[in-house]
Parts: structure tokens; C-alpha cells; sequence
């Protein structure tokens, strides 16, 4: 797979599960076992906007050159990636989401894209 279309499936992703979040925060929360509130609603739906940028950024991005910014680019998404898949799995073990079903596929998806963002920044070459 070109680094091209990793990043549009990325943009892709991030775009769907923002404006899920975004748009319905209550379903999102009781797919993990949460019970939505209005604070908790609020919340996730700042989190789909954040999401909402990230994709729409990385969309932008795709075509980008090998730079300096762009590595900095990657090793923050990286860094996204790996605190997003560290939170869920502690969450669903002190009992907070209670739905495996809820946790296992943003899990499998952190380490595909954390897997993708960092084979692309290897593969970089080295910049100023």
C-alpha cells in the first residue's frame, strides 16, 4: 500500500468515527456498556471533532513531499494513536466500559494505523 492511500484510509476512518461521535454520542457510549449523559455527550462529542480535524488534516496532507513538517506530522499521529489504544483496554479493566465488544475493534484499529504511521516514518528518509 502507497503511503497516498494509508493516509486517505487514515483521513477516512477518522472522518467516520468523528462525525459518529459527533452526531451520536449516546449510541457510541452504550456500544462500550457507558451509560450516556449530558457531560459525557459533550465530551465525545468534542472528541469527534478533534477526530473530524485529524482526518480532514491527514487528508490534506497525503500528497505531501517527505519533510521535516511532515514527520512531525506522523510522529504525532503516532503518538495519538498509541495514547488512544493505551486509555479503552485500562477503561474496560477498572470497570469503567464494560463492553469488550466496545473496546476490540478501536483497539485492532490503533495498532493498524499507530503500525502504519510508524512504517511510513521509517521509510522516510531522514530530514533536517
Amino acid at each position: 500500500m502507497t503511503r497516498q492511500t494509508f493516509l486517505g484510509i487514515a483521513s477516512f476512518i477518522a472522518l467516520a468515527v468523528g462525525t459518529f461521535a459527533l452526531i451520536f454520542p449516546e449510541i457510541l457510549l452504550e456500544s462500550k456498556g457507558v451509560a450516556p449523559n449530558a457531560a459525557v455527550n459533550v465530551w465525545v462529542r468534542e472528541v469527534g471533532i478533534l477526530l473530524i480535524s485529524v482526518g480532514v488534516t491527514a487528508f490534506l496532507y497525503r500528497t505531501h513531499e517527505d519533510s521535516p513538517t511532515l514527520q512531525a506530522v506522523f510522529i504525532g499521529n503516532i503518538i495519538l494513536q498509541l495514547g488512544l489504544l493505551a486509555i479503552e483496554p485500562i477503561a474496560y479493566a477498572n470497570g469503567v466500559i464494560t463492553q469488550l465488544s466496545g473496546i476490540v475493534p478501536n483497539t485492532i484499529l490503533h495498532v493498524l494505523l499507530a503500525s502504519g504511521f510508524i512504517y511510513y516514518l521509517v521509510k522516510m528518509p531522514k530530514q533536517g
